[in-house]
């Protein structure tokens, strides 16, 4: 079993804004890196978390990402915000766009926010919850680069493309699922190769298009859907919305930032909120909690709600810290020399 190290929430925000400056990254990229990646490693979402600031220096060394990009907000319409994230991270951009992505909401009922040419690695539940806060239901969704076949092909065309969502209780966390439309996300193989660990075969092709345990092999293989046709579907779907609907390119046009300088990392991510008090005024309140019985017959069944895991790894760390492994938290302090 690998070595662990158990660090704060302060120490992995520390630890985090210090690898992003030093390879560059403005004040304000850093930070909103940090909040994303700092808040998935505390909800014990590992392929998210702390391990993806490798991903972030690599980009920025391959010049894959504009480190000091200010996003640029355009009240496109009553409904509609967009930001051009001007090729740098996505988190900026979003951050910069969510009050008025929030007001529109409020004021017309629901409303959405492209953002445009951006470097987009992170999770989106951060991005819905963010929404959900206010009393409004995220939904985001973005394409990623071609790493996944279509139902009943062998060859990368589609990505991973997740889709999240956040409904907001009365108490309590929100109702929430953030998830690929890949059997499984990309991070979640290559942390099965970092460790040494098989995949299961379901997950991934090689580049013969067999299925594979091997995750190195996977990696350069091609990806598979999940629930076969409808994850190829919903994942058409994402790309669509996210890439032709918001001006934007698909994913399969898109390739990661790399050493020659060919790669191809922007693209587009989509995100709408809808206020429960603009379609139902004053019996929203009645509503939403007329939702809560879906959820209390769901956990009298003895299943779990989406993100209920998730909930209680946060609780678990503010207790006992962040567990990560010693190799990791040493390869992110080498990425600062």
């Amino acid at each position: 079993m690998s070595e662990m190290t158990i660090l704060t929430v302060e120490e992995a925000t520390s630890l985090s804004l210090d690898v992003l400056r030093h390879n560059g990254y403005s004040l304000a990229h850093a930070e909103a890196i940090t909040r994303s990646v700092v808040a998935a490693q505390r909800d014990e979402c590992h392929s998210h978390g702390l391990y993806r600031l490798i991903g972030c220096v690599e980009t920025a060394r391959n010049a894959g990402v504009d480190t000091q990009a200010l996003p640029v907000l355009h009240d496109q319409s009553p409904g509609v915000v967009r930001v051009d994230a001007q090729r740098g991270c996505s988190l900026l951009a979003f951050e910069t766009g969510l009050p008025t992505l929030i007001e529109k909401a409020r004021r017309h009922g629901l409303a959405a926010m492209a953002i445009n040419r951006c470097f987009h690695f992170s999770a989106l539940w951060p991005e819905v919850e963010a929404i959900s806060s206010q009393g409004l239901v995220g939904i985001a969704m973005t394409p990623t680069h071609p790493f996944v076949a279509p139902a009943g092909g062998t060859r990368p065309l589609l990505g991973t493309n997740p889709l999240a969502f956040s409904w907001p209780r009365p108490q309590g966390m929100p109702y929430t699922f953030d998830f690929a439309t890949s059997e499984v996300a990309r991070g979640e193989i290559e942390l099965h190769r970092r460790a040494g660990k098989s995949i299961p075969a379901h997950w991934a092709m090689d580049g013969e298009g067999n299925p594979t345990t091997d995750p190195a092999a996977a990696l350069t293989g091609a990806m598979r859907t999940f629930g076969g046709h409808k994850g190829s579907a919903l994942s058409t779907m994402i790309g669509l919305l996210a890439g032709p609907l918001i001006g934007d390119v698909l994913g399969h046009e898109t390739a990661p930032a790399n050493a020659e300088g060919t790669g191809k990392p922007f693209h587009g991510e989509l995100v709408i909120a809808l206020s429960p008090q603009a379609f139902l005024g004053s019996e929203a309140e009645h509503h939403l909690r007329h939702a809560e019985t879906l959820f209390d017959e769901i956990l009298d069944q003895g299943a779990r709600l989406p993100s209920q895991r998730r909930f209680e790894a946060r609780e678990r760390t503010r207790r006992d810290g962040m567990r990560l492994p010693k190799g990791l938290v040493d390869e992110l302090k080498e990425l600062m020399r």
